[in-house]
């Protein structure tokens, strides 16, 4: 199992801490068959192999990234600690991960890991065209 920590900005550590997001409670794991993100309180799990593609982006603006968040625009999840920047992955099939009971489901996830760019080389996808 590969662990990659989120970088967290101080000025919203107390802030995510008051929701249970500390760097012992936010990371991002991936395993031979399976990608987990643990953001305090919320999980997403799915297999790796659900993971069809994965973008780097960011800087962002502290309002639409710094905690969890549902993006009106393609509803998926972004659980952020950082403006600095992350990575977006795309999923085959939509996974729950916001609000508890499985809905709504998204096609997508950006988390603000330490090293985003090793994250995305770990989970590289092949062209699938």
């Amino acid at each position: 199992m590969t662990r990659f920590p989120f970088r967290f900005d101080p000025a919203f550590r107390p802030v995510l801490a008051l929701l249970g997001v500390r760097p012992a409670t936010a990371w991002v794991a991936v395993t031979d068959r399976d990608l987990l993100i643990r953001y305090g309180p919320w999980r997403l799990r799915t297999d790796r192999e659900n993971v069809t593609a994965v973008e780097l982006s960011g800087p962002y603006r502290w309002w639409r990234v710094i905690g969890p968040h549902l993006s009106m625009a393609d509803r998926g999840a972004s659980f952020g600690s950082s403006t600095a920047g992350g990575i977006c992955l795309r999923f085959r099939v939509p996974v729950p991960a916001i609000v508890p009971g499985g809905r709504p489901r998204h096609p997508a996830a950006t988390v603000t890991v330490a090293d985003p760019l090793a994250l995305a080389r770990l989970l590289a996808v092949p062209d699938l065209s």
